[in-house]
Formats: structure tokens, sequence, C-alpha cells
């Protein structure tokens, strides 16, 4: 049998000079934002770590010739109790303000949206994106004014004949947890607001049709479905809220004494206060590492199957 056969296309293979200027020709167009980014990243970042192994200061003799110190700058910091409270202190403040709060508190505003009229969508979510375009030192100044002892809290207490508390002084972690739950929970409510529009009607009425609670459906279809949604807004609010500054700062400045020193804070101090840049940017390579154990663990979690 004689197979009648196709025309042969004819393959052209570009030179290997002319892949290799097509190639130079698209990465081009990226040198000026790899450019930044090494000089705004990068660079900082090396920096940093170099900083780290110095007695850099801003004053004595530091300031002028800084020299290399090797790992006493890490070897002081694990030693130093204040040290292992501020990492403490920081990682309760990740798991209550982003974990728990801001994540938990996204999703349930999502889902009690999700399928309202329109206006009802559009006030609550701009009544809560209100609170998260405020300038971060502007909600530290409201939330200070509002729990502070003759503030709006203690006043609405007194009005309904309850005693009020100095809630700065005796519960300081607690209260910048809430601002800050209070603060960024609409970037997860957004989150899941575009997740939740993915996930099809289909399957909720079929399973709604065979006697699934609405539990039952949250729980087997709607959250496996958002899983990935999920796992990157946690990631996202985690290395947000390892940051967190300006808000703790401005309401507690750390204390009272050190009950809401977090890492920032007291790198802060160790830097700028007491002038051993040195040790706060050992400081700061920690709590850098902080951050990527957390984004590893998202990433990992994150590769499994749904």
């Amino acid at each position: 049998m004689v197979a009648v056969g196709l025309p042969e296309r004819t393959v052209t293979r570009r030179p290997p000079a002319r892949r290799g200027r097509r190639a130079v020709g698209r990465a081009l167009p990226l040198v000026p934002a790899f450019g930044l980014l090494a000089l705004f990243f990068v660079g900082p970042i090396l920096w940093c770590v170099y900083a780290s192994f110095t007695d850099i200061a801003l004053t004595g003799a530091g300031a002028s010739s800084p020299h290399l110190v090797g790992l006493r700058n890490y070897r002081e910091m694990f030693a130093d109790p204040a040290f292992a409270k501020s990492l403490w202190l920081t990682v309760v403040f990740v798991l209550g303000s982003a974990v728990i709060g801001q994540n938990l508190g996204g999703l349930a505003l999502a889902l009690l949206m999700n399928g309202r009229h329109r206006i009802v969508r559009a006030v609550v979510g701009g009544i809560v994106v209100g609170a998260w375009v405020l300038p971060e030192l502007v909600a530290g100044f409201m939330w200070y004014a509002f729990l502070s002892d003759h503030g709006t809290f203690n006043a609405i207490l007194r009005a309904v004949g309850l005693h009020g508390g100095s809630w700065l002084f005796s519960n300081p972690l607690a209260a910048v947890t809430i601002a800050n739950v209070w603060r960024g929970t609409a970037f997860s409510m957004l989150v899941y607001s575009a997740a939740l529009s993915n996930v099809p009607d289909e399957l909720i009425e079929a399973a709604a049709v065979d006697g699934a609670s609405g539990w039952a459906r949250l729980r087997h279809i709607t959250l496996p479905l958002i899983r990935r949604s999920m796992l990157t807004n946690l990631m996202t609010i985690t290395l947000q809220t390892l940051a967190v500054f300006t808000l703790i700062f401005v309401m507690t400045g750390g204390g009272p004494g050190t009950k809401s020193q977090t890492l920032p804070i007291f790198m802060y101090q160790q830097a700028f206060k007491f002038y051993h840049l040195g040790y706060g940017a050992a400081l700061a390579i920690v709590l850098l590492a902080v951050g990527a154990v957390f984004s590893l663990v998202y990433l990992r979690a994150m590769r499994k199957e749904v």
C-alpha cells in the first residue's frame, strides 16, 4: 500500500544571532524596572545584611568608622530577653490581627454580602473600605482617641452605667490588634468577594437540592473552591501585618513598658532611639526571616491539591 505523502512544510530556523537579538529586544524594556527593583529593594536588603555584621551607629566611633564585628549583634540579640518577648508579641499580633481577625472578618463580610442587593453591597463595602483607605497615622490617632481614658468608648460605657477602663494601659496588645483588624479587614473582604463571584451557582444549588446544610455547602464546596485565594490573601495580609509600625507607635509607643513592643517597634528603638544601627539591622534581618517562614508555609500549602 502506497502512502500518499503530504507536502512537506519548510521549517525556517532563525540563526542563533537573530534569536539572541530578539531575546535582548524583549528584555530591554524591562531593564528600567529591574534597575529600580535593584536600587530600592535589593540594594537596601544587601546594605542591611552588611550593617548587621558591623558596629555602625548614629553617634560615637561607629558613626565615623564602623568595623566588622561578626555575629556579635546576633549573639546579643538572641541572648536579649527583650528580643524574645518582642518576637512572641509579633507572632501573637500577626495571628490575632491577620490570620484570625482580618482573614475571618473579611470572609464573613464577603459571605454576608454575597448575593445581596447591589445597594447593600455598595453601602457596606463603602463603609469597610473607608476604614482601609485611611492613612495609618490617622487610624492610629482615631483609635487612640476612642480608647483613651477620657475617650469615646469609656464615655459610652459610663452613659449606660458601666465602669470604663484604661484600655491602652491594661490591654495594649488587644487594643492595637482590634485597631489593625478594623483597618485591614477591607482587603480580605475584597479578595473573598472576587473569589466567591467565581464559585458556580449550579454547584451550590445542586447541593441545596440534595439536602446539604449551609455549613456543609460552605465547608465542602465554597471553601475548597476559593482555597488558593484564601492562601494568597493570608500571605499578603500576614506580610502587611508584620510590618505594622505607625499604628502601634501612635497608639501605645510599644508600651506601657514593653507590653505592645513588636519587632518593628523594638527595631526602631534600638536603631534610632539608642543609635545602635547594626543591632537594628540584625533585627530587620530576623523580621525578614519571619516573613519568609510565613510565606514558605503558605506557598507549601498552596501546592497541595484541592
